[in-house]
């Protein structure tokens, strides 16, 4: 049976409570659908849903605390924000961290911390979702990698690029699974959108402002395509550089 795109109307977005899954947040709601959204700092998730209330009243919002580490909590907290929307059509596996060290440097700590949640953290959320998604056969899971798993980063970036490419081959391995059936598995490499975490990122003309970014990922996750590359310009030709071109020139650029 081959998947079929539908309007997805209950959409779970983790990490929502700042950056990306904020403003997805945002104009998933502008669109009129009922969002499930879960992060560690619950007072701003309960701002955000206030807001979005304000604007949307029409659509439902449920929030739920969550720290991604913690991994029955996932589970637990998945379940009942499916059975508070009526069961959720797409999951959006988002919350992360940007933090690091160059490897050997004596600072273990962040790099051990972002591999922790940005890849274990999005393996619990991935199987949570996959037991709803596989329990009702149908359903839109999307895994927020990014543009640094294409090619090894250097230095400070080393942990973080090596955890999203994790995230990259996860969502690679589900999609060639599922390929043919009702669930999708969409893989998002975003490129430099303008969030908290990149706030201290030298400025460049490459850095998309977090509405504008988002919104190709919104549109790109509406697609529901295996893997997307956003913003498309100029992300598309740069990800196809960094896979051809050798290391001595890809490294200058990175």
């Amino acid at each position: 049976m081959s998947a079929t795109r539908q309007t997805r109307t209950r959409i779970l977005i983790s990490g929502a409570s700042s950056g990306l899954g904020a403003e997805m947040a945002r104009q998933f709601a502008a669109q009129g659908r009922d969002l499930a959204l879960c992060a560690r700092r619950v007072d701003a998730l309960e701002a955000l849903r206030a807001q979005l209330l304000a604007a949307h009243p029409s659509v439902t919002v449920a929030v739920r605390a969550l720290d991604v580490n913690d991994h029955a909590a996932v589970r637990r907290v998945f379940g009942e924000l499916d059975d508070e929307l009526g069961g959720i059509d797409r999951f959006v596996v988002n919350a992360g961290l940007g933090k690091g060290a160059v490897i050997g440097s004596g600072r273990p700590e962040a790099n051990l911390e972002t591999a922790q949640t940005n890849f274990l953290g999005a393996l619990a959320q991935t199987e949570s979702a996959m037991e709803l998604l596989r329990a009702r056969g149908a359903g839109h899971l999307v895994l927020v990698s990014s543009m640094s798993a294409v090619r090894g980063m250097p230095k400070a970036q080393t942990a973080y690029s090596a955890s999203k490419a994790a995230v990259a081959a996860m969502g690679e391995g589900l999609a060639t699974e599922l390929a043919g059936s009702d669930i999708v598995v969409t893989t998002i490499l975003p490129g430099y959108i303008r969030t908290p975490i990149n706030e201290k990122v030298a400025k460049t003309p490459l850095m998309a402002d977090t509405v504008a970014g988002v919104r190709s990922m919104v549109a790109a996750i509406e697609r529901e395509p295996r893997r997307a590359v956003v913003p498309g310009w100029p992300w598309r030709p740069i990800e196809l550089l960094l896979r051809v071109l050798p290391a001595r020139l890809t490294g200058r650029f990175m």
